[in-house]
């Protein structure tokens, strides 16, 4: 395989990483938005009383919830959205690795094309 076709090879593939890494951090900034709301709910379930009503959406319509579940279900997804975090970040970290990886790739082949083509006009340009 010519260096050239490698180069393009190995450029597509860095390319493709770049577009998992820019969905993987997309994807960590809506764990994100999501960690904070259920972290805003859970304060907002502290400050409640026995009395309190709490209510879930359910569609267009307001159903009343027990409370013990409702935290609960709060803690839950907080773990959840938790675990899902730490499973992007490792995802996150992966790629780029994996894009370091490629970039240095990409300069070898790089250099390597440059020595080339001196070669080859030293043996066109006697």
């Amino acid at each position: 395989m010519s260096l050239a076709i490698k180069f393009q090879q190995v450029s597509g593939e860095y390319q493709k990483l770049q577009v998992d890494l820019s969905k993987a951090i997309e994807a960590r900034q809506r764990l994100d938005a999501q960690l904070s709301e259920n972290e805003l709910v859970k304060q907002e379930f502290a400050q409640l009383t026995a009395q309190n009503d709490v209510y879930k959406q359910i569609g267009p319509v307001l159903v009343k919830q027990d409370q013990a579940e409702a935290k609960t279900n709060v803690e839950t997804r907080l773990e959840f959205i938790r675990g899902e975090i730490k499973r992007v970040e490792g995802q996150i970290k992966d790629f780029e690795q994996k894009q370091d990886i490629k970039k240095q790739e990409l300069v070898n082949i790089q250099t390597a094309l440059q020595q080339e083509r001196p070669q080859e006009l030293a043996k066109t340009h006697p």
